[in-house]
Order: structure tokens, then sequence, then C-alpha cells
């Protein structure tokens, strides 16, 4: 199998790129789109036709190429079914599998740094490789504190299903911020200073509580482009879909629609805050609780810019829902059509 680690030193990503020398299919995990044009490259250097795009999560330090490279190469986008990408052609839930050439990938569920993370793993001939994304690193892992992160998933999905691979299986994770490039379950069991074998779930739980780390600079630009496959907003004035759009300088009663918020929570208690009638519920989270709603309630999608309210809106029309809109402009325009007024004024 050819195996190229790539890397972004703005956001000290990896972006790995595994391929079949035989049949000339390849698979790009993790790629960033700062680099479409590095990564298009070497594909064509190696004569390699990219059939997938896979993501380990919803990224909140990068922006995805997935979406633009779906478009340049009609390859297949994938991610976990949990991650709320309603515009990713393949949803992966654990235990799922994709080829490339006479390759196998197999998706694990590894949530804990977000609530939609996954592991790939990969048998090259007698040597497991697994992809972790933000996982587990060498000698570290992925925070817990956003994206419905939670320490202790997070500690099980690495026991679990990353451990489990065997001692010998070389662990790619998707950053690393001290010039390692790889490791195996052994060394991490032996040495990974939050994740070796004496570390117990309770102690691991106190280290992630108390991590105090400030947000990703890019976060409230990544998560959004991420959640709709990296693709740029089309202009105001372009359709993306058939989703009925709301301008908020138009609404006067509220109570008219049932009014929900997709963005991640911590978005809610940021400076845009939120509707007092909304229903906040993370778009990931969406589809889930949509299914026990009436399919003819009249609902309003909201979010920072409307671009994922709008994907939200999409997907709840694809799964049957009759009467749903979206906030044109979401949070940014609501809060230019409705200013809260001064208390002293």
């Amino acid at each position: 199998m050819i195996v190229r680690q790539l890397f972004d030193s703005e956001t000290s990503t990896y972006t790995y790129l595994l391929g079949d020398p035989d049949t000339g299919e390849a698979v790009l995990i993790d790629p960033v789109i700062d680099h479409i044009e590095r990564d298009l490259q070497l594909l064509n250097e190696l004569e390699m036709t990219l059939v997938y795009c896979l993501d380990t999560h919803v990224h909140a330090d990068h922006v995805t190429a997935a979406g633009t490279l779906r478009s340049r190469t009609s390859c297949k986008t994938g991610v976990a079914a949990t991650a709320g990408v309603a515009c990713a052609d393949t949803p992966l839930r654990n235990g799922d599998r994709v080829t490339f050439g006479g390759y196998t990938i197999e998706a694990r569920e590894t949530p804990g740094h977000t609530s939609g993370c996954l592991t790939y793993v990969v048998d090259n001939g007698n040597r497991v490789m697994a992809f972790t994304g933000d996982a587990i690193f060498v000698r570290g892992c992925g925070r817990t504190d956003f994206q419905e992160g939670d320490p202790q998933t997070l500690y099980r999905s690495v026991h679990q299903q990353i451990y489990s691979l065997g001692d010998d299986a070389i662990l790619y994770p998707g950053h690393d911020y001290k010039g390692h490039s790889h490791t195996t379950v052994l060394e991490e069991k032996q040495h990974n200073p939050r994740l070796n074998a004496s570390v117990t779930e309770e102690v691991f739980v106190d280290i992630m509580n108390n991590l105090n780390l400030g947000m990703p600079k890019k976060i409230d630009v990544a998560v959004p482009a991420n959640l709709g496959c990296g693709i740029p907003a089309a202009p105001e004035n372009e359709s993306e879909s058939q989703v009925p759009e709301v301008s908020p300088t138009t609404i006067v009663n509220r109570s008219v629609w049932m009014i929900v918020d997709v963005r991640e929570p911590h978005e809610w208690e940021g400076e845009l805050g939120f509707i007092a009638e909304a229903e906040r519920i993370p778009q990931a989270q969406l589809m889930d609780q949509a299914n026990e709603w009436d399919r003819n309630t009249k609902l309003l999608m909201v979010c920072r810019s409307g671009r994922r309210s709008r994907n939200a809106a999409a997907e709840l029309i694809e799964n049957g829902f009759t009467d749903v809109s979206n906030l044109t402009g979401g949070m940014i325009a609501w809060n230019e059509a409705h200013p809260v007024a001064d208390p002293e004024s």
C-alpha cells in the first residue's frame, strides 16, 4: 500500500493519502482545504484516482477539503453518521467498511473529543494501521470541552476501540505538535501521560476537566463550514436548495414557529446570544430529536449565519417534514433586525 503523511503547518494537522498501486485507487483522510492543489498534484504524480475523502470528525481548527475535492474528482465523502453532516455521501457507523482497490477501511466509532469521531483501521499486510483523528495523539489526546466532547467517553473509546487493535498496531494521529509522525498501541500504553496503562478513568477525567484551554481560533468558521462538507457558502442571491427563507425583519409573532437553533452550546453563550423561544439542539443531535416531532410542525431553523440551519432544514425536508423554513442570515441578521434595548437608555 502507498501511504503518504502530509502536513498543514498552521494547524499541525496531518492528512493521509492511502493508495493501492495495483488498481490506482486512493483515499484521503482529513484533507485540508488550503492544500487542495498539493494533494491533487500528488495524486496525479502517483497516477492515482481519488475514490473517497474521509474525515475523522467535524474539525474545529481547519476547513475540510472533502466537498471541494468531491466536485473536482467525483470522489465520495464520508464522516461519522452522528456528526450531523447532511451533505456527506457516506454516513459511517461503527463497523462500516469502505474499499479502495484491494484494501478495506473499517470505521470504528471513537467519540469523546467530539460526539461524532471515527478511527479508520486498515490491514496492511501483517500490520494494522489506525488513523485516529483526535482520539489519541503521540503521547497525548484531543481535548473534550466542546462539540459534545466527554472525557469519560474518550477514555472508553481509546481503551475499547484503539488499544484493542493489539500492541503492534501503528497509530497515525490527526495532529502532532512536537515533531512525531506515528506511534504504536504499546508505546501509548507505556508512555502516554494521559492514557498509559496506569491512568484510571477517574484520573483521566480529572486531567481533561482541568486543561483550561482557550477555544480554537477558527472554531466559529470551521465548524459551520465542515457541517457543510467544507464547501464555501453560496452568495445570498443564489439558492442552495428548495428551503424557504424567512427574513428576520419580517418576524413579529415568534409563536407561529417552533424555532430550532442548531449551533453548538458555546455559541449560545457567546456574543450573538440566542432567541429566547428557541429550542437549542446542536445539529449533530437534530435528527435524533426530530424523529419524535410531528412532521407537520411549522419549523424555523436558526444558526450563526444561516448556512448550517439551511442544511439542517434540507435534511428535515428530506425526512418528511412539510413546513420547514430557514432564518436568512442567522443570528447575525437577527441581532441587526431585533437589537436588544440598552437597559440604561
